[in-house]
């Protein structure tokens, strides 16, 4: 159990007596509250006013069912000892609030205090959450979603986002810039976190946020919104996961920072787009709305030779009097079965960038299932391919600017670097020469991708292909290791960024999408 309290509040008009409902219980000089406090494992509902406990009217919320009797006003009441087999309650009240707005947030509040309760009562079962199944338990294995919740519910990891100053940087930049789109609406944030996005929302006049984490995370999250008075009444901190939750209303507006290594791993943007299909009026806005993987093929010896190197260790025949070499070539293709996730030199590019676009406002969860992106480049050098270079991209289309956040190299580094998937068997390319391939993602139960890449280049009459499966689950963070670098050194760091840095990317129906950032836009981000 948490060191701290757990606790929500609303202010509401009246508390009375189911017996006398002309009466209150309360004294109408000062505001009433309810507040739903967790200590020592047990859930209440607590009225009263102030802080003082004397003289509060307490709930079991275990025990207790909420009645809407009206558009503001609801009947509370608690379950007494079965008789007869036939329920019976040993106390109601009725509770006025103050409009049908609050009355919404306050019952979806109490369901949720509701589930709280069952997930902590039910033991844990090879990582399961629930007893019953969601959309998402059959998407995702048990003991991958537990590693998950842990690793995020923690707020070492949530520092490490948060002091990434691009990342918040742009989100704030991107919430505060497009004012007009969150005052007075009401947003949903995916994935809140420790809540910083819905806290912009709110400093944006959004009428009413709801941070929906299934974490621990969430906990954590109603502490700092708690600690900041002047926007904690138009946030509500919802404990679960897109797939399960009701809200009780719709939003206006998404945001959330879904995007994982490679803009998928960790499969959150399917959740995004759960959360649009649930929660999102029509034609309602999504922070981000595009994201957009961009690809490479590079030229990285020192990186090649890294990596066939720590194979080396089972090219031994007398280790200890034992041959290791059977094992040599199980072992070269387990390291390069592993995306590197560094930050590299723009200048290792060979060919100018092309990119897939996803449009998270029309994608469809099923399309994520698999993504196959045909490759076709043109060299601009000779030299050998060393594999497929990537980063991506995301767009926030505000009504008053658009903002990009991109991971590109040559850009500020961000916590998601760059990726490599490196060939086993290098390429060999003349300038002009056609590269052509395949990369394919599919994603797995482990909430990540496998990736396919196939890379292949004609050299006089003879077909070079090389082909390699990585695990985007698994990937190799080389940050700190050396770079060496050899382009030419009239090669500008950006010039292979985009091929399409004068054409407006268009959607499927050949409508204009977005325009590109361009290479001083990509610094000034």
């Amino acid at each position: 159990m948490e060191k701290y309290q757990k606790q929500q509040q609303f202010l509401v008009s009246s508390v009375s007596e189911l017996t006398n409902s002309s009466s209150s219980l309360f004294s109408k000089t000062e505001p009433v509250f309810a507040r739903f406090i967790l200590e020592s494992g047990s859930p209440e509902l607590r009225f009263g006013q102030g802080n003082e406990s004397s003289n509060a009217v307490v709930f079991n919320v275990k025990i207790s069912q909420l009645f809407k009797l009206g558009p503001a006003e609801s009947l509370c009441v608690s379950e007494a000892a079965e008789a007869n087999k036939e329920k019976s309650y040993s106390r109601g009240i009725s509770i006025q609030f103050r409009n049908e707005e609050e009355s919404r947030a306050f019952h979806c509040a109490f369901e949720q205090w509701k589930k709280e309760v069952v997930v902590q009562e039910c033991p844990l079962i090879n990582g399961a959450v629930s007893t019953s199944k969601s959309k998402f338990d059959d998407k995702i294995e048990a003991s991958s979603a537990k590693m998950y919740f842990h690793y995020y519910g923690q707020l070492l990891h949530q520092q490490n986002m948060l002091q990434d100053f691009v990342r918040t940087g742009t989100y704030y930049s991107a919430v505060i810039e497009n004012r007009a789109d969150f005052l007075g609406r009401v947003v949903v944030d995916v994935g809140a976190g420790s809540g910083i996005l819905s806290l912009f929302a709110a400093q944006a006049g959004a009428k009413h946020v709801y941070a929906i984490e299934a974490s621990e995370m969430a906990d954590y999250a109603r502490q700092l919104i708690a600690g900041n008075p002047s926007l904690n009444d138009r946030i509500t901190v919802i404990k679960g996961k897109v797939e399960d939750v009701e809200l009780p209303e719709k939003a206006d507006i998404l945001i959330s920072e879904p995007m994982g290594t490679l803009l998928v791993n960790e499969r959150m943007l399917e959740s995004y787009v759960i959360a649009r299909d649930r929660f999102l009026v029509q034609n309602g806005k999504m922070f981000p709305g595009v994201g957009r993987i961009h690809m490479a093929p590079f030229s990285d010896e020192y990186l090649y030779m890294e990596i066939a190197n720590k194979a080396t260790f089972w090219q031994q025949q007398n280790y200890f009097g034992v041959d290791l070499t059977p094992l040599h070539g199980s072992a070269y293709q387990g390291y390069f079965s592993q995306p590197v996730v560094d930050a590299f030199d723009s200048r290792l590019l060979v060919a100018p960038a092309i990119s897939h676009v996803i449009n998270f406002s029309t994608v469809k969860e099923e399309d994520l299932y698999e993504i196959d992106v045909p490759l076709r480049f043109l060299s601009t050098v000779s030299t050998r391919i060393h594999g497929l270079a990537c980063w991506f991209d995301v767009l926030f289309n505000g009504s008053t600017v658009q903002r990009w956040l991109t991971t590109a190299p040559g850009a500020p580094t961000t916590h998601w670097y760059q990726l490599r998937c490196v060939l086993p068997q290098p390429l060999y390319v003349m300038p002009g020469q056609e590269i052509t391939g395949r990369l394919h993602l599919v994603a797995h139960k482990a909430q990540s991708y496998t990736i396919y890449l196939t890379l292949s280049a004609l050299v006089g009459d003879m077909l070079q292909t090389s082909s390699v499966k990585l695990d985007l689950k698994e990937p190799y963070y080389r940050m700190s290791q050396p770079q060496a670098y050899s382009a030419a050194p009239d090669q500008h760091p950006n010039q292979l960024l985009q091929s399409d840095m004068q054409v407006p990317s268009r959607d499927d129906d050949g409508s204009i999408l977005m325009q590109p950032p361009s290479p001083n836009e990509l610094h000034s981000l």
